[in-house]
Formats: C-alpha cells, structure tokens, sequence
C-alpha cells in the first residue's frame, strides 16, 4: 500500500441534519469551521447536513420536501423560456 494516502487529520466530528434536528458523533477528515458543544461537554468541529437517515423519504417513509439552495426557483427561471404560453 502507498504511503501518505490517506489524510492525517482523522478527527472526531459531529454531523447535523438541521431539517430533522438530528446529531450524531463519528470521525471525519472533512473540513469545517464551525464547531459545536457536545452532551458530553467536549467541543467538537461541526459537519451541517441536509439529508441523513433521519429525514431521507426512504428510512423515514415519508416524504418532505428540502429545499434549502433554492434549486426549484432556480430551474424555473432558467426553464420559464420554454413553457407553453395560455392561448
């Protein structure tokens, strides 16, 4: 196996899933300047999800409707050109 592939900076880290108001502690290498206090009383860099296993339509069973980046409003402007106009 090579050398220096894998990064140095395997940390503990939270994940949040701010739609479902879910948090949960694993490690990480991904980069983050947030931070939040743990229950454990520990600090720890913080990962902000959209979607995980506690608001994902498959896990869950039933579906809710993200959309945080403005992706409907954004394909709808740039698709406006193309719709039928009413006659």
């Amino acid at each position: 196996m090579k050398k220096d592939t894998h990064p140095k900076e395997y940390r503990t880290v939270v994940f949040k899933d701010f739609s479902a108001d879910y948090a949960f502690l694993a490690k990480s290498c991904a980069n983050t300047k947030d931070t939040i206090q743990w229950e454990d009383g520990n600090e720890y860099p913080l990962i902000k999800l959209e979607i995980s296993s506690a608001s994902h339509p498959f896990f869950t069973g039933k579906m809710m409707f993200v959309d945080t980046a403005g992706r409907i409003d954004k394909f709808n402007k740039k698709f406006a050109k193309f719709a039928k106009k009413d006659q």
